[in-house]
């Protein structure tokens, strides 16, 4: 049976953007697993699969629900152990932990403040009054003061944070080493949301990060470019 993934997206339902729904596709594609994908805007997740307050992704594998991305490859690595691996043992659980710490407090962020008026603007009416509500609310004050990383001195700053990123990835291919793993799906995420949503260009060319990044776009059949970057 084909698992299906509920995956976020704005007015256009064939531009899926979400960071964490991201991880969970490229980690169905790793371990080499059929899925549809539901496309999901902001208004409809909260009743996927019954309700209950739930976020996105989540998968339904026959009887199976599995909520949180994280949640999801644990799932596949426990259910499908004869599919190539998305963690190498226990620790590298442990390990890919950190990598969605760091990816969420030191990426996200920096996406967010220079993209979060083009995240508003992907969606379609209602969506973009709930996206301002909730975020606004959030945030303490609205979209357009949120958005502040678009000068030069910003965007510098938020690309030197990247630097232990960076460190790691001028002496290997992938996070994981020489091929990639559940952590490079998680940074992953970030940059192919920033690529699906907006033109902002946090990393220059050249950058061991941006080099990376295009190796991931190419994995599991050009995944990542079947849904063309922001124009």
């Amino acid at each position: 049976m084909t698992i299906l993934l509920y995956d976020l997206v704005g007015s256009d339902p064939s531009r899926p953007f979400s960071p964490h729904c991201w991880k969970a596709r490229m980690a169905l594609a790793h371990k080499g697993l059929e899925f549809d994908a539901l496309p999901t805007r902001f208004t409809e997740v909260a009743e996927v699969e019954g309700g209950g307050g739930r976020t996105v992704p989540v998968i339904r594998d026959g009887d199976a629900v599995v909520q949180d991305s994280f949640a999801i490859a644990e799932y596949l690595d426990d259910t499908y152990p004869d599919r190539p691996p998305l963690f190498e043992r226990q620790s590298g659980r442990a390990l890919a932990r950190f990598v969605e710490s760091w990816s969420q407090r030191t990426l996200h962020p920096a996406i967010v403040r220079a993209t979060i008026l083009d995240i508003h603007a992907a969606q379609d009416d209602e969506n973009k009054a709930f996206f301002r509500t909730k975020r606004e609310k959030a945030f303490g004050k609205p979209l357009e003061q949120v958005q502040d990383g678009r000068t030069e001195e910003k965007r510098l700053a938020a690309s030197k944070s990247l630097e232990p990123l960076r460190a790691t990835l001028r002496n290997q291919p992938f996070l994981a080493g020489e091929r990639p793993m559940f952590a490079d799906y998680i940074v992953f995420g970030g940059f192919q949301w920033l690529r699906v949503l907006s033109t902002f260009q946090l990393l220059d060319d050249g950058d061991p990060i941006a080099d990376w990044f295009e190796r991931c776009l190419d994995l599991h059949g050009a995944l990542g470019r079947q849904v063309p970057a922001a124009a």
